[in-house]
């Protein structure tokens, strides 16, 4: 059987095309739009995204995952932009998207996300689309959760809560006997050094899938390649991060990049190989390494 690909991508921020209102600068949005710019602007570039989404278009996945941080400030007239993007990566049913720490940045359009791309992640079951939600998709169920909640100022923490733990628990028990290749979509690492960034109830969800097991998880927020592996049931589940894909590199945080998981059976077992491909110092995107996960 030929080997079903998924590419995963993260945090493209992208930049606000109009100047926001003094009235919508209010408390966080304040700080940050002063951070983005001094700062942030500089290192999230758009010639950048749109490189790596035309890179990512000549490798023809399967499908696409992007997990969080599509805005920046989440201002009202930033949400049909980032709409419109998301529509250049790929049709709702190929590209599955996910909200960041920025996408519920404030409380005031907390919920704009779910409304404005829940077609791109409602699960399969006819409904409201909810989190978690599934999506099966070849030999893969796609399961998306959301860690995005407003935080307090200088802050990014995220937040699964304690009803949707228990809904991914009952979501995975309920699959448990499909031969089925589960990916857990989250914006937030599992692990993080930085109190400020954490997923804040990151323990309940590593306890939940050491019992009931997933064979991958894919993150962002960190802006960094990471691999870390936590216990699962039966083996050791891969837990993979990617850089921000509209950063060029500077300082610790490395280029834009995104990750291809070519997933296949073999035997009892599944096999996983992910690619890395990353934009260089002559802007051109090249494969930088392959690793077996599984």
């Amino acid at each position: 059987m030929a080997a079903f690909t998924l590419a995963h991508l993260s945090d493209p921020h992208l930049a606000p095309v109009h100047r926001p209102r003094l009235s919508e600068l209010a408390g966080k949005r304040a700080l940050g739009y002063l951070n983005w710019t001094r700062n942030r602007y500089k290192y999230h570039r758009r010639d950048i995204l749109d490189l790596l989404i035309s890179d990512l278009h000549t490798q023809m996945p399967d499908q696409i995952a992007v997990t969080g941080d599509l805005v920046n400030f989440a201002l009202e007239s930033e949400f049909p932009l980032a709409l419109a993007w998301l529509k250049t990566v790929g049709p709702s049913d190929k590209v599955t998207a996910i909200p960041g720490n920025h996408d519920a940045y404030v409380r005031s359009t907390r919920l704009r996300f779910a409304e404005s791309f829940a077609a791109y992640f409602g699960g399969d079951a006819e409904g409201p689309a909810t989190f978690p939600s599934l999506r099966r998709r070849g030999p893969l169920a796609l399961i998306s959760l959301s860690s995005a909640v407003p935080s307090a100022p200088f802050m990014a923490t995220g937040r699964l809560g304690s009803a949707q733990l228990a809904a991914l628990e009952q979501l995975l028990e309920s699959i448990a006997h499909e031969p089925l290749f589960r990916v857990l979509l989250v914006h937030h690492p599992l692990r993080s050094a930085n109190r400020m960034k954490r997923l804040i109830d990151s323990k309940e969800l590593i306890a939940l899938l050491a019992r009931h097991g997933v064979e991958l998880v894919l993150h962002g927020h960190d802006h960094m390649h990471s691999t870390i592996w936590i216990d699962g049931p039966e083996r050791k589940i891969p837990v993979v991060g990617v850089p921000s894909a509209s950063s060029i590199a500077h300082g610790h945080t490395p280029a834009a990049a995104y990750n291809i998981f070519a997933v296949a059976p073999e035997g009892n077992h599944w096999r996983c190989d992910m690619t890395v491909r990353a934009v260089n110092d002559a802007r051109r995107v090249r494969e930088i390494r392959q690793i077996r996960l599984l």
